[in-house]
Parts: structure tokens; sequence; C-alpha cells
């Protein structure tokens, strides 16, 4: 006789807070930072914090996903995790966003990199990566606006 696990996935909300929010359609990198600030204020953040944004067909959110606290300067990121909270929020596309603790949001090479993974898991996926914000203190950039994915 052969012992087989069986496994159920399922999504725990964690936490439910109401924003009064102008509009949750994101229409542009402004909208998405201004939506990030709003709820999480990571601009004065100690730490590096990953997460993303979850859209669906029409560009609405569908949730806000922080996946990774990190230290002074890294978060560590897998695809496997960012996907996850796509998948598990029936996420058409997704809006990578952390933090520099520094105050400069310039991305550094491992930002880069990672997003480029996640672009290319992405596309294997179905769930486009639409840009990825980077948060300062006072400033935030976007990668996709800056032609860096």
């Amino acid at each position: 006789m052969v012992s087989i696990n069986i496994f159920s996935v399922k999504q725990v909300k964690e936490k439910g807070a109401r924003y009064d929010l102008d509009s949750k359609v994101i229409r542009s990198p402004r909208d998405a930072h201004l939506i990030i600030e709003t709820v999480l204020d990571l601009g004065h953040e100690a730490a590096e914090k990953f997460g993303i944004l979850t859209l669906n067909t029409k560009n609405a959110i569908a949730g806000i996903h922080v996946l990774s606290l990190g230290s002074l300067n890294a978060a560590v990121v897998h695809p496997r995790e960012v996907f996850k909270a796509a998948i598990l929020n029936n996420a058409a596309s997704i809006i990578c966003f952390h933090n520099h603790p520094s105050g400069d949001p310039s991305p550094s090479q491992e930002d880069l990199s990672l997003t480029r993974r996640l672009v290319e898991v992405g596309a294997v996926m179905g769930i486009e990566v639409i840009d990825h914000i980077i948060v300062g203190e006072q400033r935030f950039v976007s990668m996709k606006e800056q032609g860096m994915m």
C-alpha cells in the first residue's frame, strides 16, 4: 500500500483595513506609488520591505501583499512567493514594490536582476509584471518609466 499526502493551498487574510482612495484603478506609476505610500508608508521604514500590488484585468487593485521583510539594505525575494500571492489573488498582472531605507530609490544591480527574473517568470505564468516601484524617502523610481524593464 502507498501513502499519499493530500494538500490544500488557501489564502489567509492576515489583516483587513479600509482605505479611502480616490481610485483603486492604476493608470500610472504615480497612482501605484500613492497607494503604496498611503497604505504602507514605505518611505520611512528602517528596513527593506518587498511586496506586490495584484491587479485584475482592468488594472483595479485586487490586493496588496508584503512578501519580504529584510534588513537595512536587502530583502530576500523568490519568484515562487511573488507568484503564489498573485495566483491566490487571481491577478491578471502585478506591480512589484520595495523601499530603500537609505532614501535613495535608485535601482541596484540586484533590483535589476530580480526584476528581469520576475518578468520572465510572469511571462511563462501569464501574469504580467507591469512595473517595479522603488520608494525612497522623498521620491520614487518606476523601473518601467526609466526603461529598465
